[in-house]
């Protein structure tokens, strides 16, 4: 993905934004053509930098490019961008010793994320718990800063409201707002000035939207079976496929081995009484593709198939092939229910679940992406994740198990607890819970919001910043980097010293903290020192972490630098410190950007 984005009183381009693939090699193609205006590769690198942002979307490996670093200098020895060498390309994307995680630090391996990562000064996730993974996982490019500090943050996905919000709710809305100042949610939510629509209605819709379904699934079966039996009927059993009065759970996706399609298959005569039960039955449409190459995700859709072609469940679970957006739009908003079991957390955030809760579905779902940071209990159901399980098997069979009870204890249950005008006043209320909190939350529109405010305007100062006065700061910069890596080995804490409180601390008590650096041929300018405190847990581990820069008292010749600070001890329990020498200057976007750290 490559995209210039203008912003509002501002020239283009101003903010580069890429993700892992062949895109990241256009960064690249604008330090080439800085390099012809005259600037150091290093000087080029940096201005880029500063205007670019990079999103990571994925733990998983098969989702991130890795090629044989031998085949990326063939290519890149030819010319293909004047002015950069091939040993500073492959250094862009050698992954660091020590990198764990997914893409396991591989030696004469091109990381295509890890390059992505390096080319842009400011890096995010695609949910907060991704967030949170990726800093885990490309931590070793930050060596010595804890997963806390790794510049990558995070903003979570959204989808585009009005094409996935499907017609008729948005008809119904609009018929009770009257005006285009009261929201989706202010309406679901009662707050329209008029009292909102009525259970009753609302219930009734969402009757419309399963039987929408019903009829669509149906369809696309005949056309399936005339396609692949010319001239022969459809089978009989076709008319009562599916049920428009039926507990209706949806599945849809691309179906990578993570995502676990066959999870829901782990104890298939478990299964098969949700299915069949005689007062409570629950019907399941699947859909999905795997990737061409993946044999193992067609495998998947094999099994589940099978399963599904027996003749007691054949009308209660579906797979609808060809699945394509069409399909989706009549999926998502017809299911009660939308079930999402992927291996937690590599699911780095997953939008077919807020697709359906635009539409007033309830989610059921692994604690992973995007349900992580918005489950309340309320919106849907969470299901269990089995981390501490011996091995896959162990953990597939607990989490089916939740999912299981879930669906048979609570699900179903609630669903069919139907007063004496049909309604169930607990499920409508769930649903208007989900369209009155979710809707704004889960849309495109907040999305693009938070990359504008957290990362594009930022970005953008940033270029303009290092590129005024013909790339003059951006030179500067580049030196001042080049001088603070040479002279980092000789960085210390030479040791600190505290005081202030009694040998058993109380709250109110102030600790005195007095740290001695050796900077060696840096000035106190160039270094930022930093008392990190925070509740002791298992033994070095500092949690609920705050940071306090030490004011310079005093640096002697030999750059022996004397610095101080004071921390109010404003809470009980256990209280650990350390303290860190980073580098700093006006035109990083983060102390931990150079990867440089001194602790004491």
């Amino acid at each position: 993905m490559k995209s210039y984005t203008a912003l509002a009183g501002l020239p283009a381009p101003q903010v580069f934004h890429t993700n892992e693939g062949h895109a990241g090699f256009l960064g690249l193609e604008r330090v080439s053509d800085l390099i012809g205006n005259g600037l150091t590769f290093a000087e080029a690198l940096t201005a880029v930098r500063a205007g670019t942002v990079f999103t990571t979307h994925t733990p998983v490996p098969a989702g991130i490019d890795r090629f044989e670093a031998p085949l990326v200098a063939r290519y890149f020895s030819t010319g293909l961008l004047p002015g950069v060498e091939v040993k500073d390309v492959l250094a862009l994307g050698a992954e660091p010793a020590g990198m764990n995680g997914a893409t396991g630090g591989a030696a004469d391996t091109f990381n295509m994320a890890v390059m992505g990562l390096r080319l842009a000064q400011r890096a995010n996730g695609v949910s907060k718990l991704h967030g949170d993974v990726s800093r885990r996982m490309f931590g070793a490019l930050w060596p010595g800063f804890d997963a806390d500090d790794v510049p990558i943050t995070s903003i979570t996905n959204g989808v585009h409201a009005p094409t996935w919000t499907d017609p008729q709710l948005a008809e119904l809305a609009e018929s009770f707002l009257g005006t285009a100042d009261t929201t989706l949610a202010d309406w679901a939510a009662g707050r329209d000035g008029r009292g909102g629509v009525s259970d009753a209605e609302l219930w009734a819709l969402r009757g419309r939207l399963r039987a929408q379904l019903v009829l669509d699934a149906r369809k696309r079966t005949s056309a399936a079976w005339a396609e692949e039996n010319p001239g022969v009927g459809d089978p009989s059993w076709f008319g009562s496929l599916l049920d428009p009065e039926i507990l209706t759970i949806g599945f849809a996706r691309r179906v990578p081995t993570y995502k676990r399609l066959t999870l829901m298959l782990h104890d298939p005569e478990r299964l098969r009484a949700l299915l069949t039960h005689p007062t409570r039955p629950v019907q399941i449409v699947i859909a999905g593709k795997s990737h061409p190459a993946d044999d193992e995700g067609k495998k998947l859709i094999q099994q589940l198939i099978e399963f599904s072609q027996g003749v007691d469940v054949r009308e209660r679970i579906h797979f609808l092939p060809d699945y394509d957006i069409g399909m989706a739009q009549l999926l998502y908003p017809g299911t009660d229910i939308w079930l999402n079991n992927p291996l937690r957390p590599l699911e780095a955030c997953g939008t077919s679940g807020m697709k359906a809760a635009l539409n007033g579905s309830l989610n059921l779902s692994i604690l992973d992406g995007w349900w992580n940071e918005y489950y309340d209990e309320e919106n849907g159901w969470a299901i269990p994740s089995a981390d501490s399980a011996g091995d896959a098997s162990e953990r597939d069979a607990l989490e089916a198990a939740s999912l299981y009870d879930l669906i048979e204890h609570q699900i179903a249950p609630r669903f069919y607890d139907r007063g004496a005008d049909g309604v169930p006043a607990r499920w409508v209320a769930s649903i208007r819970h989900t369209l009155a909190t979710l809707s704004p939350e889960l849309s495109a529109g907040r999305m693009v919001r938070e990359y504008v405010e957290r990362l594009y305007l930022p970005a953008a100062a940033s270029d303009r910043a290092i590129s005024a006065k013909s790339y003059q700061p951006a030179r500067e910069l580049a030196a001042w980097k080049a001088k603070v890596v040479a002279a980092w080995p000789n960085v210390h804490v030479t040791h600190v010293e505290s005081g202030g409180v009694d040998a058993s601390p109380q709250v109110g008590e102030q600790l005195q903290v007095r740290a001695f650096v050796q900077l060696g041929s840096l000035s106190p300018d160039d270094v930022a020192v930093e008392l990190v405190h925070g509740r002791a847990r298992d033994g070095d581990q500092l949690v609920d972490v705050q940071t306090l820069t030490l004011e310079l008292d005093s640096v002697d010749a030999a750059g022996l630098a004397n610095y101080a600070g004071t921390v109010p001890l404003d809470r009980s329990g256990s209280f650990g410190y350390t303290v860190r020498v980073v580098p700093t200057h006006p035109l990083l976007a983060s102390e931990a950007e150079l990867g440089l750290i001194a602790l004491a």
